[in-house]
């Protein structure tokens, strides 16, 4: 899966200072050399984000808003499903889901077409007076 270019030097930075080395290395080591359990992690990840004056922030809300931003580009159901690994549609659905953000861009998408379509009603106009019908003459 590629990784956003904008996140890839904290990526890296993240893999040097904390990970262990090689294609192998776990990606989160603890203190002592090992892997952490999850309460142990857990405690790690509110401490980080209180740090970092976040609340409220749990480690798999970083899958989803990754998965609804994906989504939110215009990525189809298939293209969910393989960034996240899932072999049904039921999952990659459900970051599909409506956003204001997404919703604003097919807003203004649709703005673009209607003003697209008037300009070329007002041309075909001055050319034509019994112009009739939908934009670009498509209907009675």
């Amino acid at each position: 899966m590629a990784i956003p270019s904008v996140i890839v030097a904290d990526v890296r930075d993240h893999l040097e200072r904390y990970a262990e080395h090689g294609a192998d290395g776990r990606v989160f080591v603890g203190a002592k050399g090992a892997t952490p359990r999850r309460n142990h992690f857990n405690r790690l990840w509110r401490r980080a984000c209180e740090d970092a004056g976040i609340k409220g922030l749990h480690f798999h809300d970083l899958r989803h808003t990754g998965n609804t931003l994906a989504a939110s580009t215009g990525a189809g159901t298939r293209e969910l499903m393989s960034r996240m690994g899932h072999s049904t549609a039921r999952a990659a659905l459900i970051y599909q889901h409506a956003s204001a953000d997404r919703d604003r861009l097919i807003t203004d998408a649709v703005s673009g077409l209607v003003e697209k379509g008037r300009k070329g009603v007002k041309t075909s106009q001055k050319k034509d007076r019994k112009h009739k019908g939908h934009a670009g003459d498509t209907g009675d």
